[in-house]
């Protein structure tokens, strides 16, 4: 029996979790990477409780996860310019969802994932990862990429995980995300600092309580939360272009570098207590929050793209991995069954059946990410009506795509 040859292009979360998905007998999974994978994003992120689930139930990856340091979020609380708590969310996903937000360094989950997806001791042959390769073209019908040294690259099936190539291909024409008139820098920086140098602040939000704290003024916006079981403190924080003493434009890359000093201006209007923090961040990410129309289409001849390249969103729902995760499930159930190389037709039917299951959902949550950027987003896009709770369970209960089209 001729291998079934897939390659997946982006070592990013979307990549190795649809190489996870997708192992499996007679399967021979190439992940191409651009970069050289030595220096993954030092941020927070989340994983609600859609995805958690998908991770640990579906994908036995239980043990990964404690490995790469996951904390459980028990819910939001919000605070006033003073430091006063005006109100707390509990999240209580466990008992409603059975399943948890969990919070970790991104840099620890993405290389626990990394682990799973090359693992010998995991069903199917392992994947293999082919760092500094950077794709530049791609035919879809044949089911090539080509290298940016020339070398020309085969698969039966092609996933564009990491996507500005292959989403032009697969749409025959250029979409490039929208600016949304926010920028957001992104902060990392170790507790045990924050409690020698900045004893205001911990004893206002104890920064290794496992709750997400949010604090919303002067049309600015800061999220924070603890990772690596309190280790470390992240925050984001999120800005309006026209108030930003940057160039908004010039920092559309997530890795683009922020000025401390401009920073600082920025949030000239906040108490010290505040401002403080920033100082304490090894490094400075600062990136201009774009996002996607919901696009035509996800597949063409032997090319699927997935995860941002498909649906980018807006941070204000958290679900941006998460509904990667959900696009590599649907991977892995719509090719469970197959084994050998698909045919043009069997290949066709698996596609349309995996953009049909992902649509009209990723699109809803896209739409309502959006909708919560208010008013800087609002750009005509339908309303979406459901309420925070709805829009929860909406997101939350999810257990799968086939699970999902039979509702």
């Amino acid at each position: 029996m001729a291998p079934f040859h897939i390659i997946i292009v982006g070592g990013g979360i979307a990549g190795f979790t649809a190489a996870i998905a997708l192992r499996g007998p007679n399967r021979h999974i190439t992940i191409l990477e651009q970069s050289s994978l030595n220096k993954e994003i030092g941020a927070l992120i989340s994983l609600q409780p859609n995805a958690s689930r998908i991770m640990k139930s579906k994908w036995d990856l239980s043990q990964e996860l404690s490995e790469a340091q996951q904390m459980v979020d028990e819910g939001f609380r919000i605070y006033n310019t003073d430091g006063h708590l005006v109100n707390t969310i509990p999240l209580m996903t466990k008992e409603k969802y059975r399943a948890e937000r969990l919070l970790f360094h991104r840099r620890d989950l993405h290389e626990a994932l990394k682990r799973a997806a090359v693992s010998p001791t995991r069903a199917g042959d392992p994947a293999t990862v082919r760092v500094t390769s950077r794709v530049v073209d791609c035919d879809a019908s044949k089911g090539t990429v080509t290298l940016d040294g020339g070398e020309i690259v085969k698969g039966d099936l092609i996933i564009g995980a990491d996507g500005i190539v292959l989403r032009k291909h697969v749409l025959e024409e250029a979409i490039s995300p929208m600016p949304t008139g926010h920028s957001a820098y992104r902060l990392m920086m170790p507790t045990e600092i924050l409690e020698q140098e900045e004893p205001e602040f911990c004893a206002k939000i104890n920064p290794r309580d496992p709750f997400t704290s949010m604090i919303v003024a002067h049309d600015c916006r800061l999220i924070m939360g603890p990772g690596r079981q309190g280790e470390v403190y992240g925050i984001v924080a999120s800005v309006p272009d026209d108030q930003m003493n940057e160039d908004p434009q010039a920092k559309q890359s997530w890795v683009a570098e922020g000025d401390l000093e401009k920073l600082m201006q920025t949030f000239a209007e906040f108490l010290s207590w505040v401002k403080n923090l920033f100082k304490h961040s090894a490094d400075l990410g600062l990136w201009q929050l774009r996002d996607l129309n919901p696009l035509k289409t996800w597949h063409r001849g032997r090319v699927i793209i997935i995860g941002d390249a498909a649906h980018a969103m807006l941070p204000t729902q958290g679900q941006g991995a998460s509904q990667a995760i959900e696009d590599s499930e649907a991977l892995g159930a719509f090719f469970e069954e197959i084994i050998e190389p698909p045919s043009p037709e069997v290949l066709k039917r698996a596609l349309k059946d995996i953009f049909q299951a992902r649509y009209a959902r990723v699109s809803l949550i896209q739409a309502y990410s959006r909708q919560a950027a208010k008013p800087a987003t609002a750009r005509g896009t339908k309303l979406v009506t459901m309420k925070p709770d709805e829009f929860m369970d909406f997101n939350c209960g999810y257990r799968g795509a086939k699970e999902w089209q039979r509702v």
